[in-house]
């Protein structure tokens, strides 16, 4: 992957581009996330999902009960299991999202110039005139010329599956609406969508608390993503609620920026957030066409410089139904990566999607490539100076690390952490190979039992643009010592070869720590 970078500005003969790539040993640095439902749930369909370059599986609960889940992550457990590949959980939250209450789940045809009336009363049927929705506020939140979107989960954009509504009257707690577009809604679950308006409903719900409480806390989630986040408080009430259920006080919280509100505290909620997810598909409707690009490459930018990681969603919508992406999508994942996104999240496409392998797999071909003409020099120069001086001690051995891995042209940076910290500080400065985070287990007690640290800090490196987690062997005591640091290193390119990402005579960079002081040294592997 790194030996082979090029740069866009430099004159590039035209025939290379396309000569076939070299196989690596991973299919992409950027991640992958892949959201499991009715077609990505057999252990092996799961299975082939994560040898396709599925990092992260994603459990939405707007789809399915709890026990339909459970049932979905004993697959994955199976699956990783027989595969030997790592793989994270998130749980996508539902938060304060409308949803259209279509009970019989017939097709509901709308024409455009006619009119429809949106009622909380949930008792009745949906038809051409009236949809029932599970929110009794809607009349108290719009006015006359407000703008509503309803369109299948994930939204398509499509205007043949998709409608534009506007509010033409406030009918007690209906609202009549003008239909903009001719449009068919078929399918089991529809959302609406109020363009720039607040919606008067907390952000972690009663039902969400409920799922976390259980399902959550019972499978140690490794993210939780925070649906519909609007300011900071949002990030810290959810962290305190985290910190009352056992084990979940380490899970990572990601904030999911889907509308005006949240663009707009965006700083503070990145200040608080682990990592910050960008909900194009709900933003895509909130913000004018021409502006979205602008959202993302700034979010985006400000995520890198705070090293916390940055997701994009809404990527190949079209391979639901389709075996290749169109050319929009390719151009689409592959800027994403060029802006120096960490991971890509795939919803429908492979929930509900007829190519949930295909899609994962072409995906991460799109990001290989794109990594291959990412501008690493100008982004390490560009972070520096971001960083300032004087730099953290930590800050500036990984720096350190990344400068002299790419001056020496090493296959692989190793890194020994306990926290994970110090891996992704290194994995900040987007090094052109891969970083081997080495977690080493520490052992802690709550008076009561004796457990093991790292399994959390290992599974949660998944999302992490570069960092590929190995985690180190317990019985390896957590103070370093020159012996115990060999024999895990011995270990650690032992893995690197079998991964394939190591061969002999390569350079090796080690990021470790020795007692109180921070080492960087550079390796030359014999056969």
């Amino acid at each position: 992957m790194h030996g082979n970078q090029l740069l866009l500005e430099e004159p590039i003969r035209m025939a290379s581009i396309l000569e076939p790539s070299k196989p690596t040993a991973y299919p992409s640095m950027t991640k992958i996330v892949g959201t499991l439902g009715p077609k990505s749930r057999s252990v092996e369909i799961i299975s082939d999902c994560l040898k396709a370059g599925m990092c992260v599986a994603r459990f939405d609960f707007s789809w399915g009960d709890i026990d339909f889940h459970q049932e979905t992550l004993d697959n994955l457990k199976k699956a990783v299991k027989s595969t030997n590949k790592l793989c994270a959980v998130l749980l996508d939250t539902v938060g304060p999202e409308l949803q259209v209450v279509n009970k019989a789940e017939h097709p509901i045809s709308l024409e455009a110039d006619t009119l429809i009336v949106l009622t909380p009363d949930q008792e009745k049927e949906a038809t051409s005139n009236l949809l029932p929705i599970n929110f009794s506020g809607l009349a108290k939140a719009v006015k006359k010329g407000d703008t509503i979107f309803i369109g299948q989960y994930l939204f398509t954009g499509s205007e043949t599956t998709s409608v534009w509504l506007e509010v033409t009257e406030i009918n007690e707690e209906d609202v009549v609406c003008l239909v903009k577009n001719s449009a068919t809604l078929a399918g089991s679950l529809y959302t609406l969508h109020v363009s720039q308006i607040r919606i008067d409903l907390p952000t972690l719900t009663d039902n969400d608390k409920k799922v976390i409480s259980t399902w959550g806390a019972r499978n140690k989630i490794d993210f939780l993503s925070l649906s519909y986040t609007r300011h900071a408080e949002d990030v810290r009430c959810a962290r305190d609620f985290l910190s009352k259920l056992g084990d979940l006080n380490q899970t990572q919280i990601f904030a999911k920026i889907e509308n005006i509100e949240g663009l707009t505290h965006f700083d503070e909620i990145l200040q608080e957030a682990d990592g910050i997810i960008l909900s194009r598909g709900n933003l895509g409707i909130d913000l004018p066409p021409e502006k979205v690009f602008l959202f993302q490459k700034a979010a985006v930018y400000k995520c890198n410089m705070a090293g916390k990681p940055a997701v994009v969603t809404r990527v190949v919508d079209s391979m639901t139904e389709n075996l290749r992406p169109t050319r929009a999508e390719a151009t689409d994942v592959a800027n994403a990566v060029l802006d120096g996104t960490d991971a890509i999240i795939l919803g429908a496409e492979t929930l509900r999607g007829f190519y949930p392998v295909e899609t994962i797999s072409i995906v991460g071909k799109i990001c290989a490539e794109a990594e291959k003409v990412f501008n690493q020099d100008l982004y390490f120069k560009r972070t520096v100076k971001y960083v300032g001086e004087p730099m953290t001690h930590l800050e500036s051995i990984a720096s350190s690390a990344v400068r002299a891995a790419i001056k020496v042209k090493a296959s692989v940076i190793i890194c020994f952490t306990s926290s994970g910290r110090a891996a992704r500080l290194i994995a900040k400065y987007r090094p052109t190979m891969p970083v081997i985070s080495v977690v080493v287990p520490r052992l802690k007690t709550n008076q009561l039992r004796w457990t093991f640290t790292g399994a959390f800090e290992a599974r949660q490196s998944q999302i992490i643009r570069g960092l590929f987690p190995m985690l180190a062997d317990p019985r390896h005591p957590a103070e370093s010592t020159n012996a115990t640091n060999e024999s895990i290193l011995k270990v650690a390119l032992e893995h690197g070869k079998a991964t394939g990402v190591i061969k002999s005579h390569d350079r090796v960079v080690v990021c470790q720590k020795i007692g109180d002081t921070s080492v960087v040294k550079i390796l030359e592997l014999e056969d």
